[in-house]
């Protein structure tokens, strides 16, 4: 009877009969494969977010359960967002500071504060140095850069005013692979993302005293448009063998907010694929 059982016991064990299957968690008591993050509801402000990148790192913090407000000189691709998003739309052109200012203003009114700013809005236009004008370097300079430097100086004031006690606060600032390396005729952009890249790290010492800290993020190519369009070639020259797609950036972003997240401060995140390490040679 004994010698029988076993082996019948056996025999279900092997064909996977009788056995209950029971998950296996982590010592915290997590099941494995999920990571839980602790994310409280922030303030957030984008530059720049009716199209492509902007417009994907609002959707981002918006399904992150925050209170959204972007602005952007589109007013029709504006309205599109806020109402796909349920984020506030602002129409701005920022090459306005007192706008941008009245922006933050009425933001600071109704909110208290502004925990997060990612400055996204930027333009380029390529072309020939002996073709381009001082007025194009000028407008490139008004839009990418100063508007950093008029909505983290905007906050830093806005903080003193209310005591200068340090807490939560982000700033993420746009840059560029281009800000280290160059094709012909971008001095312009070129030389407006270096500018973001600089002026992020002075932010951050400036920033320090109030709990703010300051990064950047230098997109490579980012595909804003049809990645379906996309050929072998373009995603091949990439060490991650693929082009890269605008909720890269915008997870970057939510990452840099995380309020566990405040070590990481003053430094500029490369995404491009691999694209600035790899070597070539014609």
């Amino acid at each position: 009877m004994a010698d029988n059982y076993l082996e019948r016991k056996m025999e279900e064990y092997r064909s996977g009969k009788g056995v209950t299957y029971r998950h296996r968690t982590t010592p915290t008591g997590a099941r494995p494969g999920t990571l839980t993050v602790k994310f409280p509801p922030r303030r957030v402000l984008v530059t720049g977010g009716a199209r492509g990148i902007g417009r994907t790192i609002v959707k981002a913090f918006c399904d992150a359960g925050c209170r959204v407000a972007f602005c952007d000189i589109d007013s029709k691709a504006g309205a599109a967002t806020a109402q796909a998003t349920g984020a506030q739309f602002h129409p701005v052109d920022v090459r306005d500071a007192a706008a941008l200012e009245r922006c933050m203003d009425r933001l600071l009114e109704a909110w208290g504060d502004i925990d997060v700013i990612v400055n996204n809005v930027g333009v380029s236009a390529f072309k020939p140095l002996e073709e381009s004008s001082l007025e194009e370097w000028d407008d490139i300079m008004s839009i990418n850069v100063r508007p950093v430097y008029i909505t983290s100086r905007k906050l830093a004031i806005h903080r003193r005013n209310m005591g200068g006690e340090p807490h939560y606060g982000r700033i993420i600032n746009m840059a560029s692979t281009r800000q280290s390396m160059s094709e012909a005729g971008t001095e312009a952009y070129s030389a407006s993302k270096g500018a973001v890249n600089s002026l992020t790290h002075a932010l951050m010492m400036s920033l320090a005293p109030l709990g703010i800290t300051v990064n950047s993020v230098s997109p490579g190519w980012i595909e804003t448009g049809d990645y379906d369009a996309l050929g072998e070639a373009d995603h091949s020259q990439h060490p991650s063998r693929r082009v890269g797609r605008v909720d890269d950036i915008a997870r970057a972003c939510i990452f840099i907010a995380l309020p566990d997240n405040d070590f990481l401060n003053g430094e500029n995140i490369v995404i491009d694929g691999g694209m600035t390490r790899k070597m070539i040679y014609v």
